[in-house]
């Protein structure tokens, strides 16, 4: 594989329109054009995991990183730029070896697939993406039996783990629970906690009996933020471990699956077998590398803004904070005595993006770019906001 440059990137053609990343209002594609003229983006946007770049942001993100340092490009998904990031995603995670996947869905579907060795039962969180948004892959790809727990709750407990363990050994017709697939923090919940008192009696019961752990932690990065815990510290206690490379590394797409070396090691043939081999994903490996390095600490900084922001709004009597209980980066903002809408509008024209309102409520998204301000100047572009 020979070194690409930005020279080299350029001869590959217009890669930037081919990335599906979201706009964000009418004034984006200015915003955008200023971006890839290298003017930096000042806009706050409380929604979302991440920065949200429009395409020409990432094609001229890629076109700077490649100016910098140049890459060597993977093949099929291994090597170059991609093994860079596998490494330190591994080292990171506290695991001895990690694996690009093209979606969170292929890397949980892996994991718990290689954890159970063949046909078993896998309890998983009725509210988990693996249950309600991968389309039965498990069970349909790979004869695995998912036993849904905690139906409306982001945590179940040791007792209900427990129940089930009990039925499957008591049945006419021998089972087994090989795995548990736990997902924290949960997005069908406004990102909340798994209960981490339930969570210490839960590994040990699966330390017990044999039973391999696997953790959905598609957000792990932003949970460690509220709990304060160390990333690779927290997924000491799973065999393995996925975290998304796109929610808030901020690349066009891709996933991290990581674990022990005699189970990664070898799984791109897996990866292969379920169509996830792709050619090149170096224009991935590459944004998710830049943003990795550092994300902690900036979004703990962020996270700070935020709080004293919360503060600052709880002070002014049209403004409601509603906190998720077990919460991390999500949270409700009720606004009364104004149109929701035309409130929207007004922060947008001061550059502050939120998502559209539920009546008269919005959905608020911690992320990287409340670094571009602070508490004060953006509790008075809401406060000016109300104005009609």
């Amino acid at each position: 594989m020979t070194p690409l440059n930005r020279r080299r990137f350029l001869q590959l053609g217009s890669l930037g329109a081919g990335l599906a990343v979201p706009a964000f209002g009418p004034g984006t594609a200015r915003m955008a054009a200023g971006a890839a003229a290298g003017v930096d983006d000042r806009r706050v946007r409380l929604s979302g995991d991440g920065l949200g770049l429009s395409p020409a942001e990432y094609a001229a993100l890629l076109h700077r990183l490649l100016d910098e340092k140049g890459i060597v490009p993977d093949s099929y998904s291994l090597g170059g730029v991609v093994e860079e990031l596998e490494e330190q995603c591994a080292r990171v995670l506290g695991k001895e070896q990690a694996i690009f996947m093209p979606t969170g869905t292929l890397a949980n579907h892996m994991a718990v697939r290689a954890l159970a060795g063949g046909s078993s039962r896998v309890i998983v969180q009725e509210e988990s993406h693996l249950y309600q948004d991968e389309g039965d892959c498990a069970q349909t790809l790979s004869n695995l039996t998912l036993m849904p727990l905690a139906p409306g709750r982001a945590t179940f407990t040791a007792g209900d783990l427990q129940r089930v363990l009990d039925q499957t050994k008591a049945a006419r017709v021998v089972s087994r629970v090989s795995a548990i697939s736990i997902e924290t923090p949960v997005r069908r919940k406004q990102g909340e906690r798994f209960d981490p008192a339930e969570l210490e009696k839960i590994v040990a019961i699966a330390r017990r009996d044999g039973i391999r752990l696997h953790l959905d932690g598609a957000r792990l990065f932003l949970e460690a933020a509220y709990s304060g815990e160390n990333v690779a510290a927290y997924s000491r206690r799973f065999d393995t471990v996925y975290v998304s490379l796109y929610k808030y590394f901020n690349a066009a797409s891709g996933a991290i699956l990581a674990g022990p070396r005699d189970l990664i090691d070898g799984m791109y043939h897996t990866r292969r077998m379920f169509g996830g081999g792709l050619n090149h994903v170096w224009p991935f490996a590459l944004v998710a590398l830049h943003y990795l390095s550092g994300f902690s600490d900036r979004f703990g900084q962020a996270v700070r803004v935020s709080e004293d922001w919360i503060r600052a709004l709880r002070q002014h009597d049209r403004f409601t904070i509603d906190r998720v209980p077990l919460g991390t980066n999500l949270f409700r903002l009720q606004v009364r005595g104004t149109d929701p809408i035309a409130f929207r509008k007004r922060l947008e024209t001061g550059g502050v993006l939120i998502s559209a309102p539920e009546r008269d409520t919005f959905l608020i998204g911690v992320n990287e770019t409340l670094n571009r301000t602070t508490a004060p100047a953006l509790t008075d572009a809401f406060v000016r906001a109300l104005a009609g």
